[in-house]
């Protein structure tokens, strides 16, 4: 198996869905039937992305392959530096992970597509919407540079304000589009000036490049706090597109496209692109950076977690558990535990994407009900939709047997370590916290949706399974949420350290000394002084190793509680909720919650109203300020002009014509005198003789 090979199947892999996109747009009218060619074109790509990512783990396990060509080069340009900038690929085991979840969830999106966008009047554009979307994402993955993972990031962006307002014709489908792509911005401009940070100093885009750089010292203008800095804010373009705090208030809104496209969205594209991002420039974070991160994403992680507990919109409640679930990954990754973050990406893709195609599936048998208040019962009508969205719905409550038990206990065992190791534990404690209130919205889900006496009797009665083109991807994603596929021994400590024969562990990609700053106490009694950045990641290991037992315990334990609540309250009904909402306090806080914590309504009073009142203001200036003064310009010029035009008729022209006048009448005058006559000019000469000696009388 040659490298080359490799390369080429992926970039094949890449273009793929491009080509799908092209021939669908351009002749999608004409054939009607050529949707079916994006989708054996997708399934292609996942086809190949099977065998490049066998072949990349089984052959090259240990070895980066790149493929790169210059694209730019100013050579020896005078007064210039020697500038190089290269497009090119780069295959290692993140990548081809990801290119295996990212192709497998979009094909079976494509496939659920055919029936649940069945009859839609848009139905072959949406199909090459889906193509470009997918290019998009997986150019992001491929790519070996900055320059072009934003250039793809970008076309994420394009390819979610496409797909969101797909329905456009509908103001809150339009408007959701608008906003999702108007708060990305926000977070992309931090990315693009943290990039330019970065090649300002180092006049490279390249990773690989940019890491050497850092680990050879070669900090940005010579500062720590400027690599900080860099971190920092393109860490922001995750903030946007991975739905963070205080950026994350786009996500919950774009449930308005259509619903396979938010199991797109949510499980392996537009949201996992951020945390890719972080996994990706994860060595080049110092310490600071991190613990930015990791509070970034612990905060967010609880307040979509707290919004989700009264959500009754099927949808809504899945949206805000996948901004939670981010902020699961984010906060792995600011504590250090980069593996398992990654891992949770991926198991994550899974269940998610199984969940929101289960809600789809229910909407589409509840003919585009999606209010749970008027569901239940479904259990019996939909038993292959209920079964699948019951195991996804375990596995994202972190039950034992699950990958989600796998990815979510390593996340938990890092914040433990995290705070024995640095004081800080507050972050631990809103993991455990996130953990319960997951088990406990997701199970509330379940019971309100499938259990009990249906509410709606009418849509009730007409509810049925779905069609098989449907539920198949549902199995598919269930059965991959099982432990087996990721470990033989799920309570084993190293169960979900798989990934780290797969995926490089801190120790071995970390080059900035800082990274691990926060463990030198801890190291300088234990290893002597010694602070190496392998010491440091050891010894994190080695305490991770420690907080495995007492995380999973943990995490047992506050499931177990969040889903004994659900039923509690939802099922046996042993508690009245609705009185328990009637009191004051609780009654704030579950109106605090429905509410969103008014976060949206803070935006629109600051930055949208106050971006109104500050144009109005604006366009006050622009008003009487500037244009008073151009009108008081134009009349002053009007002024002017009319006095130079007088002064040029009266004056200069009245000079020129009395000159010519004056001119006239003496050529008139003279012209008398001019008679053509030799006797009249002999007379007139005596006459002038005679006239000059009575007047000069000659001595």
């Amino acid at each position: 198996m040659s490298e080359s090979l490799l390369i080429n199947l992926s970039i094949i892999i890449l273009f793929l869905p491009l080509a799908g996109f092209i021939k669908v747009v351009l002749f999608g009218k004409k054939f009607p039937k050529l949707y079916l060619l994006e989708v054996a074109i997708i399934s292609i790509a996942f086809a190949l992305s099977v065998f490049v990512m066998y072949s990349k783990l089984a052959y090259y396990n240990t070895k980066d392959i790149i493929g790169a060509f210059t694209w730019i080069s100013t050579g020896n340009a005078p007064f210039s530096d020697v500038l190089n900038i290269e497009l090119g690929i780069k295959i290692d085991n993140v990548t081809v992970i990801m290119l295996f979840v990212v192709n497998l969830i979009s094909m079976l999106v494509h496939i659920y597509s055919i029936e649940y966008m069945r009859g839609d009047k848009r139905y072959t554009r949406y199909f090459s919407y889906l193509g470009i979307f997918t290019f998009s994402m997986l150019g992001i993955v491929l790519t070996h540079n900055l320059l072009m993972m934003y250039i793809f990031w970008e076309l994420v962006g394009l390819s979610s304000y496409l797909l969101i307002g797909f329905w456009f014709e509908k103001k809150s489908a339009a408007d959701a589009a608008k906003k999702a792509f108007i708060v990305n911005r926000i977070g992309d401009i931090g990315m693009f000036i943290g990039i330019l940070i970065l090649f300002t100093s180092y006049k490279t885009f390249t990773f690989d490049t940019i890491f050497a750089q850092i680990a050879a010292g070669n900090l940005p203008f010579g500062s720590s706090a400027w690599l900080t800095a860099a971190g920092i804010l393109v860490f922001m373009g995750a903030v946007g597109k991975s739905a963070q705090f205080p950026l994350h208030v786009w996500l919950p809104d774009a449930m308005e496209g259509p619903t396979p496209v938010s199991a797109l969205i949510h499980a392996a594209t537009m949201v996992a692109a951020g945390v890719y991002l972080v996994t990706r420039i994860f060595v080049m974070l110092t310490a600071d950076a991190m613990l930015v991160i990791a509070v970034v994403g612990a905060f967010t992680s609880l307040i979509a977690a707290t919004i989700a507990l009264t959500q009754n919109d099927i949808k809504k409640v899945l949206a805000y558990s996948t901004v939670s679930q981010l902020g699961y990954m984010i906060m792995s990754l600011g504590v250090g535990a980069y593996v398992f973050a990654f891992f949770h990406l991926v198991t994550h893709a899974f269940f998610k994407a199984c969940l929101f195609l289960g809600s789809g599936s229910v909407i589409h048998s509840m003919h585009h009900e999606q209010d749970i208040r008027n569901m239940g019962g479904l259990k019996k009508k939909m038993p292959v939709t209920y079964w699948t969205f019951l195991i996804s719905t375990i596995a994202i409550s972190g039950v034992p047997l699950t990958s989600g038990f796998l990815s979510k206990d390593g996340i938990l065992a890092g914040t433990l370590a995290f705070g024995k190791l640095t004081g800080h534990w507050l972050i631990p404690i809103i993991g455990f916290t996130v953990a319960a209130l997951t088990a406990f919205y997701m199970f509330r889900l379940v019971i309100l949706t499938f259990h009990g006496e249906p509410r709606d009797h009418h849509k009730f009665d007409h509810a049925h399974e779905s069609p098989l083109v449907m539920i198949a991807p549902l199995a598919v994603l269930a059965t991959l949420s099982i432990f087996i596929f990721y470990t033989p021994n799920p309570l084993s400590p190293d169960a979900g350290w798989f990934m780290s024969s797969w995926v490089k562990t801190p120790e071995q990609v970390t080059p900035v000394d800082t990274r691990f700053d926060f463990l030198k106490p801890s190291a300088e009694n234990i290893h002597g002084g010694h602070h190496g950045e392998i010491v440091h990641s050891v010894l994190y290991t080695e305490t991770m190793h420690w907080a495995h037992y007492p995380a999973m315990i943990l995490s047992l334990v506050v499931a177990g509680l969040g889903i004994l609540t659900a039923f509690m309250f939802y099922q046996w009904k042993k508690i009245n909720v609705d009185k328990l909402i009637e009191n004051k306090f609780t009654n704030a806080l579950y109106r605090g919650s429905l509410n969103k914590w008014k976060i949206d309504e803070a935006y629109d009073a600051t930055a949208i109203n106050g971006t109104l009142q500050t144009g109005s203001g604006l366009s006050w200036f622009d008003q009487k300020i500037v244009d008073g003064a151009v009108n008081g310009s134009a009349r002053l010029t009007r002024i002017v002009s009319k006095i130079s035009g007088w002064f040029d008729t009266y004056a200069v022209d009245g000079f020129v014509n009395f000159t010519a006048f004056f001119s006239g009448f003496i050529g008139l005058s003279f012209r008398k005198l001019q008679t053509g006559k030799v006797q009249t000019y002999i007379v007139l000469v005596v006459f002038s003789v005679i006239i000059l000696l009575l007047f000069f009388k000659p001595f």
